[in-house]
């Protein structure tokens, strides 16, 4: 990395952040109303899939319904994805050269992910339950439509008004635990099936190297983010439950919420919205690698 380039790693973060909610707020949508909605024991709504939810808000509420909520997201995610590729880069290159490694190691991959995981969490927490608690509101008409917010800043107001500034931070451990917990595994994932691709491609011709990097960003990124999901999603569950629930007296602790789910709903409604986020992961994690990848060769950033 070229001396006086810390920033760049930043801006790189940032801008493959944008990319993802873009590509993947739809499905995140539907994730969030199943994971509310299907495991609530006396719940009025149901929905049957993915499917059958994404219909519900395209009819109800069309286009603008599945990017609800969007607005905290593309300030939470390029402001958390800045934080995560930027620390998780400067931590990483700290770590080789006290180690001396060249290759992925597990023993610079992994603190170096759980690290900035852990440090975005702060950042994660209080947008995502903005996000969560617009996206489950929605303009369903079997949802009452009192107490219903008018935008983000409308619901962080509310909410810091009623609950105070430990409300605003509602599902903290359960984001702590996913974020450091899950980055070590799409990291660790992202990179190890980076490296062995380019052994793989070394010998492709050279005029080929671009559309080669392209493919390589798309299924590194993309099976890192299945796997990260696959690891934590359950986490997940309990962090919109704990976040949406308006009982102030709800268990905050993820591992008691996840066992009140599991008697309720069992292991299915631990994995509760399994297949729009694993729909989403691949395509939106796939954009934000690529994107920070060609972020950082645009400036001038290498990256081995």
């Amino acid at each position: 990395m070229k001396d006086g380039s810390n920033y760049k790693e930043y801006l790189a973060g940032l801008m493959a952040g944008v990319s993802t909610v873009i590509t993947g707020h739809p499905f995140d949508t539907v994730k969030v109303k199943l994971q509310k909605h299907n495991t609530e024991v006396h719940g009025i709504i149901k929905y049957r899939n993915g499917l059958h939810c994404a219909a519900r808000i395209f009819e109800n509420e069309g286009v603008r319904g599945l990017y609800r909520g969007a607005t905290s997201s593309f300030i939470g995610m390029g402001f958390e994805s800045s934080l995560l590729f930027g620390i998780y880069s400067q931590t990483k290159l700290s770590l080789q050269a006290k180690l001396q490694s060249s290759g992925p190691d597990s023993m610079v991959i992994i603190p170096s992910a759980a690290y900035s995981g852990a440090i975005i969490s702060f950042v994660l927490c209080p947008t995502e339950l903005v996000k969560c608690r617009m996206q489950v509101q929605g303009t369903d008409s079997l949802i009452p439509k009192s107490g219903t917010y008018n935008g983000p800043a409308d619901c962080a107001l509310k909410t810091l008004r009623t609950e105070g500034i430990t409300g605003i931070f509602r599902g903290g451990m359960a984001t702590f635990l996913r974020e450091s917990l899950g980055n070590a595994v799409f990291f660790s994932v992202y990179e190890n099936t980076r490296h062995l691709m380019h052994l793989q491609l070394k010998d492709a011709c050279t005029e080929h190297k671009g559309l080669a990097d392209l493919g390589i960003g798309i299924i590194s990124g993309g099976l890192g983010g299945v796997a990260f999901w696959s690891a934590v999603l359950p986490l997940d569950v309990a962090k919109t439950m704990i976040q949406t629930t308006p009982d102030p007296n709800y268990s905050r602790n993820p591992l008691r919420v996840l066992n009140m789910v599991y008697k309720q709903a069992g292991l299915r409604g631990c994995y509760a919205g399994l297949g729009p986020t694993i729909v989403r992961a691949f395509p939106a994690n796939a954009a934000a690698i690529v994107t920070w990848e060609f972020a950082m060769k645009l400036l001038g950033i290498r990256h081995d």
